[in-house]
C-alpha cells in the first residue's frame, strides 16, 4: 500500500495539487488510509466506500495466497469465477447483469502478475484500526446494504471510530457499490463534497 500511496503522491505533485479530496473504493481505501497515516496535510477529506480498517486474519491470508496460486495456474478467469459472487448485491445479480459482465470483463483483461501483486499487497497491508481515531479531516463512509465482503455494519462501527464521520448506507448494493447503484452513489458524493465548503 506504501507504493501505491507514494505513487499517488507524486502524481498530486506532478500536477501541482497540494491538497485532494480521496475516494478509495475496496482496495483503495487501504490506499487512502495509506496516504492520512503518511501524508495527511495532503488529504483535504476522504472518502472510504466498501472498505475496512482491520487487516486480514489469518484465514484470509491464506485464501489470498491460494486464490493467487490458482491465479498462477489458471489465469484471471480462475479468479473472476471466484470473485464475482461476492462482489456484487442479489439485486445487482439479478437485475443488472450487465454490470456485472463488465466487473468479469475487467477481471479478465488483467494480467496475472497484476493480479497476484494485488492479492499480496492486501494480503499484507498495516491494520489501520489504531489511525482511525487520530483522522482529522472529513470523512464520508459509504457501505452497501448488501455486501458480503465488507458488511455494512462493521462500516458502520468503523465511522463511529472516526471523529465526525459521517456514514451513507446506500441500498441494493453489494461491494461494487459505484457500479451498482451510480445514481444514489453519486447523490451521497455530492451531498458530502457540498457540505466542505
Amino acid at each position: 500500500m506504501a507504493s501505491y500511496a507514494d505513487d499517488l503522491i507524486a502524481l498530486l505533485d506532478q500536477s501541482q495539487i497540494d491538497q485532494a479530496v480521496v475516494c478509495g473504493l475496496s482496495m483503495g481505501g487501504y490506499i487512502t488510509f495509506e496516504l492520512l497515516r503518511r501524508f495527511p496535510q495532503r488529504v483535504r477529506a476522504a472518502i472510504l466506500c466498501n472498505t475496512k480498517a482491520a487487516p486480514d486474519t489469518p484465514e484470509a491470508k491464506m485464501g489470498r495466497d491460494a486464490l493467487a496460486a490458482r491465479a498462477q495456474q489458471g489465469g484471471a478467469p480462475v479468479v473472476a469465477d471466484a470473485l464475482l459472487p461476492r462482489l456484487f448485491a442479489r439485486a445487482t445479480r439479478e437485475r443488472q447483469p450487465a454490470v456485472v459482465h463488465e466487473a468479469s470483463e475487467m477481471i479478465l483483461r488483467q494480467p496475472v502478475w497484476g493480479i497476484v501483486g494485488a492479492l499480496r499487497a492486501l494480503r499484507d497491508r498495516p491494520d489501520s484500526t489504531p489511525l482511525l481515531g487520530r483522522i482529522r479531516v472529513p470523512v464520508l463512509v459509504v457501505a452497501g446494504d448488501d455486501d458480503q465482503i465488507v458488511p455494512a455494519a462493521e462500516m458502520e462501527a468503523m465511522a463511529r471510530a472516526i471523529p465526525s464521520a459521517k456514514f451513507s448506507l446506500v441500498a441494493d448494493a453489494g461491494h461494487m457499490t459505484p457500479l451498482e447503484q451510480p445514481l444514489a452513489l453519486t447523490g451521497v458524493l455530492n451531498g458530502f463534497l457540498n457540505g466542505l465548503g
